[in-house]
């Protein structure tokens, strides 16, 4: 994993240790907040009829970035109010990476009325754990948590709750970043937030949409940015929105002058770490492949699986883990790695056979408007290898596995936005993600009613999974035993088709990675009559009437935000029902067209043709979003759609 520089807090976006303290600690210490925090005062209560269970009377963020590492002071006072807001507020915790950073909790009391119960006392009931949250997916940040549990709290109290922690970076010249996101409920008394650095330490910064626009002063050979509001309420982000409009309340700050800056700093780490030993393994491997094929696409495809099979995946991001790479021997020689270790093995693969590569980072969550934000290695969460062959590039993920059919099928990823790691630096590039040429899957139910409308007819299910659906579905069956997919196959066809009874589930695969899983059974179709029309109907799908629509947004900061669409996304859906003398007199009712309106592009037929009743229903993502002004044409054609059939209708008399 790539490590995040940014702990996020409870309230603010990062916590951090007051200045003075630069040695990282694995307990924390207990003193009075540095001389440069300004403590507030504890706001009254204002009481209302719509109080909440819990309410913040203050909540303080104060930051200073400084040549020697990021500072930030956090406190928060929360009243409670009813007995419900009890459950929720009984401990309070602060995490942080015992290598790079210092904690220093300054109060948690109790204020009753005119008494001030201590909860620290300097110490003696603070809990001290490692907590690996991530240890599931094979990730380990060495990261510690103290933790506190308070003690006979009752309604009316006042929880007050302040610490600090204090980050270095070294590897990265300790340059520093932090951010602010307003997210609560309710109102607050008092929301404050300061952020400072030296005027030779220079600051990118960025306020939001929805975050108020700071006071900035200079004293003392500061600069500073300053928001202070009472009853402050928390901008609301809109509904179905990209993630780039989502970011509402938010101020970003950075101490890196620009991308290129964090790209010319990462080098010198990869670059290092990607030279092989002149007896190391790898080059025999390197060896291998280059007297096997000269295609460069082949090669870079062998190294690729070489990588993804033959390592398995274990994020180490402890000490400084988190930014320097594992070299590329020791990654093969233990035969495990992270997504840093296993791009220099890939890069010293891919550089050995002649291919040019580069490693470039990504976040895997974050990096819709990615090119909208200030510069911070806290922006990224993985790295990955950029190849260029024949003036293509090729991004290749070394962490992931199963990849079949070489270079060509592999589709970029979707974190949209990369940064190449260069020795002269470089700024972000986008990752273009065309949409999908063909479907990713194809569902097919065959059933046979050519003997008669009573008869038992036989059911065939076909499923044909592409690209990555293929390879996800691969991977429950290389981990999970035969039966136990059988069983859960048969199962997901019954919930929707509790008429049907499945006997046999087979499965194939290609190659090129295609898997094709095919169903076969027995199930007695209800042909039902329809008394207006005094004939047998069988209704294969539709007509329920609703309709998953895109919400109404309440008045807001990016209220007028595109909607997000599901891109890329590409799938065929056929059922086919074999009629009874070959179709003679049979009709079918379902939609036929062609319609974009709800941001997808649906393809819908009905139709018999040679004794056979089919309907086919195509449905393809080709853009991310849909624009604001849309909407609503999309939503009456959701809820129009909804109302469509799929029906077979019998002549007379069968």
């Amino acid at each position: 994993m790539f490590k995040s520089s940014a702990l996020v807090l409870p309230a603010a976006a990062v916590a951090a240790m007051w200045a003075g303290h630069a040695a990282a600690a694995d307990k924390p210490a207990y003193a009075a907040p540095a001389a440069w925090v300004d403590v507030a005062p504890i706001p009254a209560a204002q009481p209302g009829p719509e109080t909440p269970a819990t309410q913040v009377l203050l909540d303080d963020s104060q930051t200073r970035l400084e040549r020697s590492g990021g500072t930030y002071y956090n406190r928060r006072v929360v009243r409670i109010v009813k007995t419900e807001g009890l459950a929720g507020s009984g401990s309070r915790s602060v995490s942080w990476n015992p290598t790079a950073e210092t904690v220093t909790l300054h109060t948690l009391a109790i204020r009753r009325g005119d008494q001030v119960i201590d909860l620290l006392q300097g110490g003696k009931d603070v809990l001290v754990i490692r907590r690996e949250t991530n240890l599931e997916r094979a990730m380990l940040d060495g990261r510690l948590t103290a933790s506190v549990q308070i003690k006979d709290l009752q309604v009316g109290d006042v929880v007050d709750w302040a610490y600090t922690v204090h980050r270095t970076e070294p590897l990265l010249d300790n340059r520093g970043q932090a951010f602010e996101r307003m997210g609560w409920g309710g109102k607050i008394g008092r929301y404050r937030v300061r952020l400072e650095w030296p005027q030779d330490n220079p600051v990118v910064w960025k306020a939001g949409a929805g975050f108020p626009q700071p006071t900035v002063t200079k004293a003392g050979g500061f600069t500073r940015l300053s928001v202070d509001l009472a009853d402050a309420e928390s901008p609301k982000a809109p509904t179905g929105a990209p993630l780039r409009f989502q970011r509402v309340g938010e101020l970003q700050a950075s101490t890196y002058a620009d991308w290129a800056e964090i790209s010319r700093r990462m080098h010198p780490l990869y670059d290092k770490a990607a030279e092989l030993a002149p007896d190391s393994p790898v080059r025999a491997e390197i060896a291998r492949i280059a007297a096997e094929t000269k295609d460069p696409k082949e090669r870079a495809f062998a190294a690729l699986q070489l990588v993804e099979d033959k390592t398995r995946y274990l994020a180490l991001s402890m000490g400084d883990g988190g930014y320097r790479p594992a070299p590329a021997d020791e990654t093969w020689a233990r035969r495990f790695g992270d997504c840093k270790g296993k791009t220099v093995l890939l890069l010293a693969l891919l550089r050995g056979l002649g291919v040019d590569a580069e490693p470039a980072i990504v976040s895997t969550t974050s990096g819709d408007g990615m090119d909208e934000r200030v510069a911070a290695a806290g922006q990224f969460n993985h790295i990955i290898v950029r190849a260029r062959i024949d003036g293509k590039s090729f991004w290749l993920d070394g962490t992931r596995s199963g990849d079949k059919g070489g270079l060509d099928q592999l589709r970029p990823p979707g974190f949209r936005w990369a940064l190449p790691v260069r020795a002269k630096g470089a700024g972000l590039e986008p990752i273009e993600q065309p949409p999908l040429a063909e479907a990713q899957t194809e569902t097919k139910l065959h059933i046979d009613a050519s003997a008669g409308l009573d008869k038992p007819a036989p059911v065939r299910v076909e499923i044909l999974m592409r690209g990555d659906a293929a390879r996800a579905f691969n991977r429950s069956l290389e981990t999970a035993p035969k039966a136990d997919v059988e069983r859960a196959l048969k199962q997901s066809v019954s919930k929707s088709s509790s008429w049907i009874t499945l006997e046999t589930v087979d499965w194939t695969k290609t190659e090129d990675g295609e898997l094709k899983v095919v169903m076969a059974g027995t199930g007695t179709p209800e042909w039902r009559l329809n008394d207006d029309l005094g004939v047998r109907e069988l209704k294969l799908g539709g007509g329920d009437g609703r309709g998953a629509t895109f919400p109404r947004r309440e008045p807001g900061p990016n209220a007028d935000a595109p909607f997000v669409l599901r891109y890329p996304s590409y799938g065929r859906e056929t059922m086919e029902v074999v009629l009874p003398n070959k179709g003679e007199g049979f009709i079918v009712k379902g939609a036929n067209g062609d319609d974009a309106a709800t941001g997808y592009r649906v393809i819908k037929s009905a139709q018999v043709v040679d004794g056979v009743a089919r309907f086919e229903k195509v449905t393809r993502s080709e853009a991310r979003e849909l624009p604001f002004a849309q909407v609503e044409a999309a939503n009456a054609a959701i809820r129009k759609a909804a109302y469509d059939v799929e029906i077979v209708r019998a002549p007379k008399g069968l």
